[in-house]
């Protein structure tokens, strides 16, 4: 019996994705922490306007937390911002 051994393409591929969405979610949770601190903003009281609980925040804030879509639309209203995705 014979085993193939060397790269595989698709876990490869499925390396660098997950790479690509941690780093995604990180680069959009530094712009949302630095928007909140631009704003003087705590993170209590960006929670309580968007309904939501501090360790929410806190979470996302580290990229420890992969908000939908509705989420980071409520973040932006609560600070007072448009919400602007760019795909690179």
């Amino acid at each position: 019996m014979t085993h193939a051994t060397g790269h595989n393409p698709a876990a490869a591929d499925n390396d660098t994705r997950t790479a690509a969405s941690a780093a995604a979610r990180k680069d959009v949770a530094k712009q949302l922490k630095a928007a909140r601190q631009d704003a003087n903003v705590t993170q209590e009281v960006l929670a309580t306007r968007i309904g939501t609980k501090k360790s929410n925040i806190s979470r996302f804030e580290r990229g420890n937390y992969n908000p939908s879509l509705d989420f980071l639309v409520k973040l932006a209203e609560g600070l007072g911002k448009q919400l602007h995705i760019s795909i690179r």
